[in-house]
């Protein structure tokens, strides 16, 4: 689609991840359109190896999910944009065009999206304090491990984590770190 227009010039296209990392290396294109979900590497990992290794590799994510997270993943990998697959032909080529002069391009409903995310944090977001806590009580540590180890009360270690339950939506400890597993506040393999 993006070949017919001659301002642009195609230079490769490929059907995984891993062959799109490797393809950047060959033919250091100013511009990557890049897919989510792909056989192998994914596109967040495959973008966020392509600009720690190829800095001046503009990444336009065009794909058609629109989800929080899949927006947010994209966009800490190092993304220059992010646009959906129904974006007409002539947007889309201006898209590359001004990532290409180091512009960042968002679909309209993506940036509305963002904005959205910025002003208002999702259900369920964490202190940095609280953090601390359930990454402590996820290491196995009870409420006075918990406290020593941060410099506080054992009864503030309580506030916390009853905080932290009902901002996660549990009932007790372990449900709160699976919880925040699944909702990427911790990594998993604490």
């Amino acid at each position: 689609m993006l070949a017919t227009d001659p301002a642009l010039d195609v230079v490769g296209e490929a059907s995984s991840g891993d062959s799109a990392v490797a393809m950047v290396a060959e033919l250091a294109p100013d511009v990557v359109l890049m897919d989510l979900r792909m056989p192998g590497m994914d596109g967040v990992s495959a973008t966020g190896r392509i600009t720690r290794r190829h800095p001046a590799v503009r990444v336009i994510v065009l794909t058609t999910y629109d989800s929080d997270d899949d927006i947010l993943r994209a966009v800490e990998a190092g993304a220059a944009g992010y646009l959906l697959k129904d974006t007409p032909r002539a947007e889309l080529a201006a898209a590359v065009l001004a990532a290409a002069r180091g512009e960042t391009v968002l679909a309209p409903p993506v940036a509305a999206r963002l904005v959205s995310r910025i002003r208002t944090p999702p259900a369920g977001s964490l202190t940095p304090r609280e953090v601390q806590v359930l990454t402590e009580v996820a290491r196995g540590r009870t409420n006075a491990d918990v406290g020593r180890a941060l410099y506080i009360g054992e009864s503030t270690v309580k506030t916390h984590l009853l905080r932290i339950f009902g901002k996660l939506g549990v009932d007790d400890r372990t449900a709160a770190v699976t919880v925040a597993i699944e909702r990427g506040i911790l990594p998993s393999g604490r």
